[in-house]
């Protein structure tokens, strides 16, 4: 009995000090390793502090910055409010410099010669292991390599061919003239009235996203987009703080709420690719949108090669690469917008040139892709 005990013992201090020996190493000894091998290498950036890195200084010059108000006179220098640490870092250290996002070092790379090189040299710079929370938000293209990003992009490709966008044009029109109509409405109403675009504008792109990419569907696509955007509040906040390997498994409220959120969207877009699904096997005509094309594009890529579905995309694959379609656009195209807007209040000059050019080339009439090439003035907005 005593023996067993015995072995018990030295099995348990064993489980302990190897433990103990993989936090040390990477809290401590791995960050410190590689930052002997950075500052080897010419670049530069603070020393590492224990576990938080620069994490704590970058929340708080973060927070503080976007708690007050851009000076219009400044709109232009938009780095200090949005990456306030890292450009600190760069004016501190340079161009080639690095922070410590708890104890992970980011490297900053700003030199164009070495950018060449990491470019031209793509297999000998991986992508770095992402934060697990982010599986919880979207994977999709971005997030492959190799063999797995080249399948995905060929079966994705068709879905961004011009003949393809051009066809999407009617959708976002009628997302724009639904909101244009709106904001007549209110202005009618009241006479004039003040009102807030940044909301109205994320709304539109989450509309144009939602129709272009489920067509009919483009209701519960909204519900889908309203998950989403709660789902990357939480990542944003998750990515400002120090992960702790296996925190996502704690049944904390957010890691509950995140985890419910991921099923919640599962279950909705299954629904309606299963739905999709049903309706080709019918022979029903594949719709323009982009899930009809990507599911199209998918099919002809299983078939060329015998109907072995290991050369196609899963359910899985395609629900997250919608995931990631309106991850992708709809931030990006509603802060273009309001951008643009902010632009155009700041030169007048050039809104009435804008104005009076859409008036002079549509009167009327709808847009089409013909006409929107004769837009000379709003394309340098767009």
């Amino acid at each position: 009995m005593a023996s067993w005990v015995a072995v018990l013992s030295v099995v348990w201090v064993s489980i302990v000090i190897a433990w103990a020996w993989r936090v040390l190493n990477w809290v401590w000894l791995r960050p410190k390793k590689l930052e002997r091998s950075l500052r080897e290498q010419g670049l530069t950036g603070n020393s590492y502090k224990l576990l938080f890195g620069d994490t704590k200084e970058s929340s708080m010059m973060l927070d503080q910055a976007q708690s007050k108000p851009i000076k219009l006179s400044t709109s232009h220098d938009i780095a200090p409010r949005v990456m306030p640490f890292v450009h600190q870092t760069v004016n501190t250290y340079g161009k080639n410099s690095f922070v410590w996002m708890g104890p992970i070092p980011k490297v900053n790379i700003m030199n164009p010669e070495d950018l060449k090189e990491i470019f031209n040299k793509d297999q000998n710079f991986r992508r770095p292991s992402a934060n697990p929370m982010i599986d919880l938000l979207a994977q999709g293209l971005s997030a492959f390599e190799d063999g797995k990003w080249a399948k995905h992009r060929k079966i994705i490709h068709p879905a961004f061919h011009l003949e393809k966008l051009k066809g999407m044009l009617p959708t976002f029109y009628q997302s724009c003239s639904e909101m244009i109509n709106e904001w007549e409405r209110l202005v009618s109403k009241e006479g004039s009235c003040e009102l807030d675009v940044w909301p109205c504008l994320q709304t539109l792109s989450a509309d144009m996203i939602s129709r272009a990419a489920f067509g009919s569907s483009y209701q519960e696509g909204r519900k889908i987009f309203q998950l989403l955007r709660e789902q990357e509040k939480f990542y944003t906040t998750a990515i400002q703080s120090v992960y702790i390997p296996g925190s996502r498994f704690l049944p904390t409220k957010q890691n509950k709420r995140m985890k419910k959120i991921y099923e919640e969207i599962s279950v909705l877009l299954k629904g309606i690719i299963n739905k999709r699904e049903e309706a080709m096997k019918l022979g029903e005509a594949s719709k323009h949108d982009l899930l009809g094309i990507l599911m199209e594009s998918n099919l002809k890529e299983i078939r060329e090669h015998g109907n072995d579905r290991n050369t196609g995309m899963s359910l899985e694959d395609v629900i997250e690469e919608c995931k990631l379609f309106y991850l992708a656009g709809q931030e990006t195209t509603s802060v273009l917008l309001v951008w643009a807007m902010v632009l155009l209040s700041q030169n007048q000059n050039w809104q009435a040139r804008a104005r009076e050019e859409v008036l002079q080339v549509f009167e009327s009439n709808p847009p089409t892709y013909d006409t929107l090439s004769h837009l000379k003035v709003v394309s340098i907005f767009t």
